[in-house]
């Protein structure tokens, strides 16, 4: 099978992004910087101006599409639907394109010097990976393998890449159906809520995983492995791509929900080349179209892990939205036209093992995250802790973990205050009801998920100082806590194919790239800024005729015989 790095290049001299997300930026940057390009040649249609990697106060969201589909009561504090942790080691085609540009606060340091001079000064070490209740800090380090989980865990990192297909539509837990005790081990329970996993996801990407992050599985209970950006995710990434950007001249045309693509009829029935695009004006509601010529490509991101996501506030849940997502749809039209652009509906049409519901907290003082440390005994910013249930409440019988909260180092925000807190923390499995707030985690108000983790702490630590006693305290000074609703934040885990996804190229495409997290690429593990920028780096090359060889190379840690040692000693402690 040829590669797409291997595909002759295809040179075009204008580019149209559908989506302004990372993946599509990132290509922008290697246009302009390694094809040479002009970024007056470069135009963005999409909704908004940062994709999944979002973070605002909520009273600066004027995303008119986003005030139409997400109102709030509300608009005080903070949101992040979600949050990034980034890898050196691994994020090498992230870490290139931040090289490239400028910080958006620090002065002369470029967006990449700006993230590693944080994370130089506040590195990661997690003392309380797992908490427990009435057990308080369990030692992760005590990985809880028995020996069939180490043989059928060995036999899938040995897998040759190969004969990766052999895992086409097989979820995690059907690979391990003999052995239900390996998802009762500390390592499941952190692996699970490090990245997000579900027993019914994909086996084959948790392979690719192991393959890519093996040296991360000697240190996964202190998380060291793990750095973090200065400011939120679009402060201290978006931003940085979206001011260069405009200064190099690239157009970004926002509130625009891009319907379907024309494509040339041809006597090659699977020729693929768009001439025309149709989108919505979501101000006015008006039709437009883009006819797209010859030496124009079209750089498509097929899908989105936030969209149809709803946000609640303090006091009202987050409502479900049943729509099958902005992105998702376009590329599912395409898909009905052409035999090799990949399967949306094993991706958008499973919600049961895609959905999750996250939440955003903010208070106007510190005794929340003062109460947070005292339990952990660690500082913010270096603080993963997952909550883990004492009793059976999933269909395998054994315990899981209930909810997970991230701390960051504060401020998160530019615009935060000193005596503010903000919190992030996310349920991975919505459907399953609260332990102190008795209805499941989707019908929970802001205020509500605010007690269940003020009641989870408490059962983690219920010493003489407990924080009970500081409960109505702790409720009086949120700001607010905003709950969000995400029904496709793990579709790109869902079980599949290999061919379900599209290649970043397809065959037999003159003017059409795939971008983003749901595009198939050699070795890469999605759900990381780092394959999303990859996919726009390969689709920049290929239009700007740039060799595949200048490719930032990818180190391959599966390959290397002291990692590999290192791994299997500690499955072993």
């Amino acid at each position: 099978m040829v590669h797409v790095e291997e595909n002759e290049t295809m040179q075009k001299k204008k580019a149209i992004m559908i989506g302004a997300g990372i993946a599509n930026m990132a290509a922008a940057v290697y246009l302009i910087q390694e094809g040479k390009w002009n970024g007056g040649d470069i135009t963005f249609y999409s909704l908004d101006a940062h994709g999944s990697n979002d973070g605002a106060p909520t009273d600066t969201v004027t995303d008119e599409y986003w005030n139409k589909n997400h109102p709030m009561e509300n608009t005080k504090g903070y949101i992040a639907r979600g949050g990034r942790m980034l890898n050196y080691r691994t994020y090498v085609d992230l870490m290139d394109l931040l090289s490239r540009i400028p910080s958006a606060t620090e002065p002369n340091m470029t967006a990449e010097q700006d993230t590693r001079d944080f994370d130089s000064k506040h590195r990661t070490f997690d003392k309380a990976r797992l908490l427990e209740g009435g057990k308080g800090i369990i030692d992760g380090g005590k990985l809880g393998f028995n020996n069939l989980d180490r043989q059928l865990l060995t036999a899938l990192i040995a897998m040759p890449d190969s004969e990766e297909e052999k895992l086409d539509n097989v979820t995690i837990a059907e690979y391990f159906k003999d052995d239900t005790h390996f998802f009762e081990t500390n390592f499941w329970y952190m692996w699970e809520t490090t990245f997000a996993f579900r027993i019914n996801s994909s086996a084959q990407e948790f392979r690719r995983y192991m393959h890519q992050m093996i040296y991360e599985f000697t240190q996964i209970e202190h998380l060291v492995g793990v750095n973090r950006t200065r400011y939120n995710q679009f402060e201290s990434i978006m931003l940085p791509l979206i001011n260069y950007l405009k200064e190099q001249g690239c157009k970004i045309v926002l509130d625009r929900l891009v319907t379907d693509f024309d494509f040339k009829q041809t006597e090659m029935q699977d020729e693929i080349t768009v001439t025309g695009i149709k989108m919505t004006n979501t101000v006015d509601d008006t039709a437009e179209y883009i006819t797209v010529d010859e030496d124009t490509a079209v750089l498509f991101t097929n899908g989105s892990i936030t969209d149809s996501a709803t946000l609640g506030d303090y006091d009202t849940p987050a409502a479900e939205n049943m729509d099958y997502g902005a992105a998702s749809s376009l590329w599912k039209n395409i898909a009905n036209k052409f035999y090799n652009v990949g399967n949306p509906d094993k991706f958008f049409a499973d919600r049961d093992s895609s959905e999750w519901v996250s939440f955003t907290l903010t208070s106007k003082d510190h005794v929340l995250l003062n109460e947070i440390i005292r339990i952990t005994t660690q500082q913010p910013g270096n603080a993963l802790n997952s909550f883990i249930s004492t009793t059976p409440i999933t269909p395998l019988g054994q315990k899981d973990v209930n909810m997970s909260i991230v701390v960051h180092h504060q401020p998160h925000f530019t615009s935060q205050k000193p005596n503010e807190t903000v919190i992030w923390g996310y349920f991975l499995y919505p459907r399953r009801e609260g332990e102190f707030i008795t209805k499941p985690y989707i019908e929970m108000t802001g205020k509500e998920m605010a007690q269940e983790l003020i009641g989870q702490l408490a059962k983690v630590d219920p010493g003489p100082v407990n924080i009970r006693e500081k409960e109505e305290v702790i409720l009086d000074g949120i700001v607010n806590n905003i709950p969000v609703y995400m029904p496709y934040a793990s579709a790109l885990f869902n079980n599949r194919a290999k061919t379900d996804r599209p290649k970043v190229i397809p065959e037999h495409s003159t003017n059409l790239a795939f971008t983003g997290e749901f595009v198939e690429q050699p070795y890469q593990m999605i759900f990381t800024e780092q394959s999303a920028v990859r996919s726009g780096e390969i689709a920049a090359f290929h239009f700007a005729g740039v060799p595949m060889s200048k490719l930032v190379k990818t180190p391959r840690y599966d390959k290397d015989i002291k990692t590999l040692l290192k791994a299997g000693k500690k499955m072993f402690d």
